[in-house]
């Protein structure tokens, strides 16, 4: 499962993360930035049945990406990988990463947080079933 990509928030999100087939929850942050607005393709069109406009929008938006200049970000983790070996470490890196500077969508932050609950919750429950 993905928490964000590059590409969420319009691709302004310097995060890629998501957990890891090989265990914990890994975290990339990005090098460098897109300069300028991407144009949106707003997946709200293809749910209205709007395909054809979603594509057009699409194509403009991958045109502008290909070409779009990007800056470096400039802070300390730039381009860097982190796994952490549960939702509690990976809650505090992210809040840590965006204290930095780092952008990523503010509901990766309430989606950890539910994580969190939902695994207390199972280990509780195996626990209870186990004793």
């Amino acid at each position: 499962m993905s928490y964000c990509r590059w590409s969420s928030d319009n691709w302004r999100c310097d995060l890629y993360c998501y957990e890891d087939v090989s265990g914990g929850i890994t975290t990339h942050v990005a090098s460098n930035r897109v300069v300028g607005e991407v144009p949106e393709a707003l997946l709200s069109l293809l749910l209205n049945g709007k395909s054809e406009e979603f594509l057009v929008a699409h194509r403009k938006q991958m045109a502008f990406l290909e070409t779009a200049k990007r800056e470096i970000i400039g802070l300390p983790y730039d381009g860097e990988s982190f796994n952490d070996p549960d939702y509690q470490s990976f809650l505090e890196r992210l809040v840590y990463l965006r204290e930095v500077g780092y952008n990523f969508p503010d509901h990766v932050i309430e989606e950890v947080k539910e994580d969190i609950v939902r695994e207390t919750q199972e280990t509780s429950w195996r626990s209870f079933r186990l004793g």
